[in-house]
């Protein structure tokens, strides 16, 4: 069994309207790895900014930020350690 471990995923939504109702859903999914979450929007610039805080597989963790990068007008980075 792999192990779990802690991270960060940083998440910017540059289309609110397109992608929003996507991105909630695919972290909903997901809500289980999810230990906290905070959301800022940028109105002045047009993007929005996710930032998480997980504990998960790395295979979770991929699986994540694979569905949310397959998304147009969203850029997701992880960190694991």
């Amino acid at each position: 069994m792999m192990q779990k471990r802690l991270g960060i995923i940083g998440i910017i939504i540059k289309d609110r309207q397109r992608a929003a109702s996507a991105v909630n859903t695919i972290l909903s999914d997901h809500g289980e790895i999810i230990v906290g979450r905070m959301g800022l929007p940028f109105r002045d610039r047009g993007v929005s900014i996710i930032d998480l805080i997980i504990e998960a597989t790395t295979d979770e963790v991929g699986a994540l930020t694979g569905k949310l990068g397959n998304l147009e007008g969203v850029r997701v980075k992880s960190l694991l350690v």
